[in-house]
């Protein structure tokens, strides 16, 4: 199994915002949204982060893909 953050960019590209934008309204660190841009793992502090700042639930942002 896998993580994708596939939502979150769409999301992003939905609402007109940039990962740039993203880090502000967060208040995230470039590195977790580079992580996150390589489908890596982040903590739930992040995720929650995100959550709060674009109003939105854990599955709006992110999936987990079973490889067979």
């Amino acid at each position: 199994m896998t993580i994708s953050y596939n939502r979150l960019w769409k999301l992003l590209i939905d609402r007109k915002m940039k990962k740039k934008d993203l880090c502000e309204l967060a208040g995230l660190s470039p590195a977790s949204v580079t992580k996150m841009g390589k489908n890596g793992h982040v903590t739930t502090e992040v995720l929650l982060k995100i959550c709060t700042a674009l109003e939105c639930g854990v599955d709006d942002i992110m999936e987990i893909v079973v490889q067979d």
